[in-house]
């Protein structure tokens, strides 16, 4: 059974209330970065991985794309993107994103969001989309930084006043689960090192043409002031890869 935390009420309560949830991609840190790193999307079939509530998907859509498909294995994610994009020609599916089957080639971009530390063997994941992509398509994902997901804690150290002195990096050749607390919850995540992540990646038919580990834009940390210890150690990992000939 594949782990769907989003679907708890007080836990999809509690997301709710993020800014990246309220503002959508306005208000995410990494998106200035992000969408720069997407090809054209123009008259493509994209797939979307963990669309949540959809706002990626709604991106593509209102950049020209002509197909976009969505897949979340929360029902509350899923019907929040109905809801959202109700206006736009969206196809959405619930269902676990290990469990894809797609017909050969049948997307131009394969894009997902934070979704594959929650997923234990990317191996698989990886495969699939190399085999639903066109030769040339590119693929697009960001995922949480391994110095963020090396310790279960995922927090700062601090002094006995609450002070954020650093960002503590541990145990981080030892891959495998992390069982963390996010939003008050339980959640397991997958820790893997830089090395494993980009090696799966080409091990599954891809070249590498851009990696970034984003810094929030400057609007966003006046906006969000608290966000300004983000440029104090990396948060996300991500990459523009594309599938070889």
């Amino acid at each position: 059974m594949k782990q769907n935390i989003y679907d708890d009420i007080d836990f999809f309560e509690n997301y709710a209330k993020m800014p990246r949830s309220v503002d959508g991609l306005n208000s995410a840190g990494e998106w200035h970065v992000l969408k720069k790193m997407l090809p054209d999307l123009q008259g493509k079939n994209v797939l979307d991985l963990g669309c949540g509530y959809g706002w990626h998907c709604i991106y593509a859509k209102e950049q020209g794309a002509e197909n976009v498909i969505g897949i979340d294995l929360s029902k509350k994610m899923i019907d929040k993107a109905k809801e959202i994009s109700k206006h736009l020609s969206i196809e959405y599916h619930q269902m676990p994103v290990e469990d894809i089957e797609f017909e050969n080639e049948q997307f131009d971009i394969v894009f997902s969001s934070l979704t594959f530390h929650y997923i234990e063997d990317l191996n698989i994941v990886f495969r699939k989309i190399n085999q639903c992509l066109k030769k040339g398509g590119s693929f697009v994902f960001s995922i949480e930084h391994p110095v963020f997901t090396s310790r279960p804690e995922q927090d700062w150290f601090k002094d006995e006043k609450g002070k954020r002195l650093h960002w503590p990096i541990d145990n981080y050749q030892d891959e495998g689960i992390r069982e963390t607390n996010f939003l008050g919850h339980q959640v397991i995540k997958y820790h893997r090192t830089m090395a494993s992540i980009i090696n799966t990646l080409i091990n599954a038919n891809f070249s590498i043409r851009e990696l970034s580990e984003p810094k929030s834009s400057d609007e966003i940390i006046e906006k969000y002031p608290e966000m300004k210890d983000e440029l104090r150690r990396p948060i996300f990992m991500m990459v523009t890869a594309v599938k070889k000939d």
